[in-house]
């Protein structure tokens, strides 16, 4: 199966992407980390620039557009970091006033967990005996909760997009910085070890993207529980890949290689991870 972009798509794509660019650069990022909290000026612009309603039909208000679509718009979103409870909000936009323009925060328990329950509107579950966490990620707060919901596919499907954003970013920090960093009077990216680490990110990267892509495509539960897999292990396995080619520079506040690690960790927590999809997916190859 072939995937390739119409020119809507792409244009969708890059239109996302310079939007980021301008409203949520490295400065931007950093800045969230230094003093976290939701942006409530860049929710409502992503409001207006349709990232909420993209698949809310026309005649509601929303872009219209497909689930394929929306994949892409969280795949930049991963690719930035941009912060807060973007897939909440994106399923709420046809049943919560005021999501869909970003007017709304929404949030909700996802795998006994609840991300930016402070900062959100609107909770989507039960949320009763919220323990706040310490989180990993500076940019993610969170709450546990007993209740634990049955994830809804599409969130699971668009988290697997983020998390190939971020194995996408991933991979091009690495190789950046393989080609910029010296030792031994040449490039680090020389060195046979550092070259194998850098293959194996894109490998993974782009058979996420494969399946990513042709889950989104044929919405089949199947299909996202595998790309889901596939995503988390290219997420997570490619941010420790670029930290090590990074090596202590990675650890450093002034790089953003662990901000996607602890993003990816705390992403692949979230309903329809690892032990989820893989339970489904074995039911279906027993039946």
């Amino acid at each position: 199966m072939r995937f390739r972009l119409t020119e809507d798509q792409r244009a969708l794509r890059d239109g996302v992407r310079q939007l980021l660019a301008r409203r949520f650069d490295r400065e931007a990022l950093r800045a969230a980390v230094a003093a976290p909290g939701l942006d409530r000026a860049l929710w409502r612009e992503l409001g207006a620039a349709g990232f909420f309603a993209l698949r809310l039909p026309e005649a509601d208000g929303g872009v219209g557009l497909g689930l394929a679509e929306a994949v892409l718009a969280f795949e930049e979103a991963g690719r930035v970091l941009l912060p807060g409870p973007l897939v909440a909000t994106h399923l709420a936009a046809g049943s919560v006033p005021g999501a869909a323009a970003g007017d709304v925060v929404v949030t909700a328990v996802d795998g006994g967990l609840v991300e930016w329950l402070a900062e959100a509107d609107v909770v989507q579950g039960e949320v009763s005996g919220a323990v706040p966490l310490r989180s990993v990620d500076p940019l993610t707060p969170l709450h546990r909760v007993a209740a634990v919901t049955s994830p809804d596919p599409v969130a699971v499907l668009l988290t697997a997009a983020e998390q190939l954003g971020t194995a996408t970013r991933a991979c091009e920090l690495a190789v950046q910085h393989a080609r910029t960093r010296e030792q031994f009077g040449q490039p680090i990216g020389a060195f046979q070890a550092v070259k194998h680490l850098c293959a194996e990110m894109l490998v993974r990267a782009e058979v996420a993207r494969a399946a990513v892509y042709a889950a989104a495509v044929t919405a089949d539960p199947l299909d996202i529980a595998a790309a889901r897999l596939l995503a988390d292990e290219a997420a997570v396995r490619g941010t420790r890949d670029c930290l090590q080619v990074h090596g202590g520079m990675g650890f450093t506040w002034e790089s953003e290689v662990h901000l996607h690690l602890k993003r990816a960790w705390v992403r692949a927590q979230r309903g329809g991870a690892n032990t989820e999809s893989e339970e489904a997916l074995a039911a279906d190859l027993v039946d």
